[in-house]
């Protein structure tokens, strides 16, 4: 008894140290999400003699389970997650191995990149990879804290190997929205952890290249050549997915400054924009909300980068700070790229906006991402 009164009483003064302003930017980020799946769903379900509330029933439950999960990565002490590192990246790399299995995965708009689950439910194994990539590279990079020198090479050439193997998997699926993603915190952190600078501008350039000659040798499938396009041009593609970018820039702009009225849009009642509830979610804020809504919801993702990079200068040690820094990262670049996909100024990849979109696993990684932002503010005052 007097155990679990202790356990109680440090989770309970755990909690009192979270930062209680991001949470309540993020719990209110959920609740417009919520809002937005809903009215992107009702009407296509309801004209259709099915359930209206489908998707905002099984948004909620996402959300519940993605609550629980951040919380209780909040239990253990950031610090001692150094020593489950390698359990997390051996368990994300089985699971990203699990998708090419004939009746274990399943392919969803031409991506093997899904586990199917019990009652209709899907996990992707690459959402959750991220986390264990992020806690993996910390890990590496700063071994030498202690020491008060920089990583080496060496300790770089690792922390790339830790992230080579999930990528090349997630690259097989295809799945590039993810690949860049993941990218652009592996080189954030490399960059923070006083690694010499050469390595950030070879990865960039890396990346340049490969994604070059992946487009010219084939290695890329015509699905996401044709997305590539149509951000070029998007009238290469007037029937798929250019017609997805010309509806998505139609429905936003038809909001104008105050939108027409929660679950009033026209646009997304009659499902012009394919995918409205995932990838293409900002187009229902734009449309309902207007101007005003989107700039509420921008300025609410703006409030949890600052708040997050203050997590990160008041770490104190480097490991907290690669892991601030890499979620940082993964925030702001995924949530650039849906955006600007939704608006037609960057390339359609099919990644998800954070907290907003329907999506299980995504759910599930964006609140973890929190969770391990509250363990090292928590820890660190």
């Amino acid at each position: 008894m007097s155990s679990l009164v202790k356990f109680r009483s440090k989770s309970l003064s755990t909690f009192s140290r979270f930062d209680l302003t991001l949470n309540l930017a993020v719990a209110a980020l959920l609740f417009i999400g919520t809002l937005l799946v809903y009215a992107a769903t009702r009407e296509w379900f309801r004209s259709n003699d099915l359930d209206p509330e489908y998707y905002l029933k099984r948004h909620i439950l996402n959300i519940l389970i993605g609550g629980l999960l951040a919380y209780g990565t909040t239990l253990i002490d950031y610090r001692l997650l150094r020593a489950y590192a390698p359990i997390l990246w051996l368990i994300s790399v089985i699971g990203l191995v699990a998708v090419f299995i004939p009746g274990i995965g399943e392919e969803v708009n031409n991506s093997s990149a899904w586990i199917s689950l019990p009652g209709g439910f899907q996990l992707q194994p690459a959402e959750l990879a991220k986390i264990a990539i992020i806690v993996g590279i910390a890990m590496v990079l700063s071994d030498r804290d202690q020491t008060q020198k920089d990583p080496s090479d060496l300790d770089v050439i690792k922390a790339l190997a830790i992230a080579a193997i999930p990528v090349l998997l997630i690259v097989m699926q295809p799945d590039l929205g993810t690949v860049l993603i993941i990218s652009a915190a592996v080189v954030a952190m490399i960059g923070v952890s006083g690694a010499r600078p050469i390595w950030v501008v070879g990865l960039l350039l890396l990346a340049v290249i490969g994604g070059f000659t992946a487009v010219k040798t084939g290695a890329v499938s015509d699905y996401q050549v044709a997305r590539l396009q149509s951000f070029v041009d998007p009238t290469s593609d007037p029937q798929a997915t250019g017609y997805q970018i010309r509806q998505s820039r139609i429905t936003i702009g038809s909001g104008g400054i105050f939108g027409k009225g929660l679950f009033e849009g026209p646009q997304t009642s009659g499902r012009f924009v394919p995918e409205q509830q995932t990838d293409f979610i900002f187009t229902v804020a734009g449309e309902e909300l207007g101007f005003v809504g989107c700039s509420l919801i921008l300025f609410l993702y703006l409030l949890i980068f600052i708040r997050a990079f203050i997590i990160c200068r008041q770490s104190r040690d480097l490991f907290g700070r690669l892991v601030c820094i890499g979620v940082i990262a993964w925030f702001i670049f995924q949530s650039f790229e849906n955006i600007g996909m939704a608006m037609g100024l960057m390339p359609m990849t099919g990644v998800p906006l954070p907290f907003l979109s329907y999506g299980g696993s995504s759910m599930f990684a964006n609140l973890i991402g929190i969770g391990l932002l509250q363990n090292v503010h928590a820890r660190s005052r």
